[in-house]
């Protein structure tokens, strides 16, 4: 079992590929044969790497949205593997073999049961999520949630409105605490301390800050965490906070018409924020 009180055990069929300066794309091992998947594949080379040292075989890729640190990579694996792409319904994604939206269902093929699409739009409009409810004997559902779910935060909203990311936060939020978070990006400590200035208060969240310190210093990654972690510690699920709304209210000069200017608010603080 993992020491960490605010990071989960790692799951044992998914493997973190480090690219860029703090990107995660997320590979997918079938538990019964030496098959494939890869989440949002920014860079071709790491994937490459990953799979010819665990022995695999790539065989489908899974978008997010379109952002080039998430499908960058796309062309080059296509062409070495001929792997599946499932994406978006988005022209901007070019080589999705599969496109696909809210509530439909994608099968990898790794064995496992099918995974849904979930829209989360906000970060861009075309953004989706997969939720698939287990992968192997582990139990736990997991959720690769790109950039509009971090771990104690969430993306910037470029394409879509506070509203939307409002929304698409809430519907994620109202999944099964125990489900694993599989965001795109190490941005746990910078996060968590803005969840500190907005919610100074908060002992959970001084006491995570704390440990993904401990864990950062000590080369660990923060993710997975959880929805219930987040639940519990991410201010922008957290908006309905006295203390939070009193922030937001600080920054507006008067207090939130309601929780989606509160988000807002906040979220243009995380923006400014040192």
């Amino acid at each position: 079992m993992t020491p960490w009180r605010f990071a989960a055990p790692p799951h044992p069929w998914v493997h973190p590929v480090p690219a860029f300066s703090d990107n995660y794309l997320w590979l997918l091992q079938s538990p019964e044969a030496r098959r494939a998947a890869i989440v949002d594949p920014g860079d071709a080379a790491p994937v490459l790497q990953a799979l010819a040292a665990r022995g695999l075989e790539l065989i489908c890729i899974l978008l997010t949205h379109h952002h080039a640190d998430h499908a960058g990579g796309v062309a080059e694996l296509t062409a070495r593997t001929g792997a599946r792409v499932i994406g978006p319904r988005s022209e901007k994604i070019p080589g999705v073999t599969e496109p696909v939206g809210d509530g439909d269902h994608v099968d990898p093929g790794l064995g496992g049961p099918v995974g849904r699409v979930v829209a989360v739009p906000g970060h861009t409009l075309d953004h989706i999520a997969y939720l698939f409810p287990s992968l192997g004997a582990d139990p736990r559902p997991l959720l690769f949630c790109g950039d509009t779910l971090f771990a104690a935060g969430c993306g910037r909203v470029f394409e879509g409105t506070p509203g939307q990311m409002l929304a698409s936060l809430d519907s994620l939020a109202s999944l099964a605490p125990g489900t694993l978070v599989y965001c795109a990006h190490e941005y746990t400590l910078s996060n968590l301390r803005f969840a500190a200035a907005a919610d100074p208060d908060a002992a959970e969240v001084a006491n995570r800050l704390a440990e993904a310190g401990a864990m950062r210093a000590a080369g660990i990654a923060t993710v997975p965490t959880t929805i219930g972690i987040e639940q519990a510690t991410n201010p922008f699920l957290r908006v309905d906070q006295a203390s939070i709304v009193q922030q937001a209210a600080g920054r507006l000069g008067h207090t939130p018409s309601g929780r989606v200017e509160t988000f807002a608010a906040i979220r243009q603080w995380k923006n400014e924020f040192r």
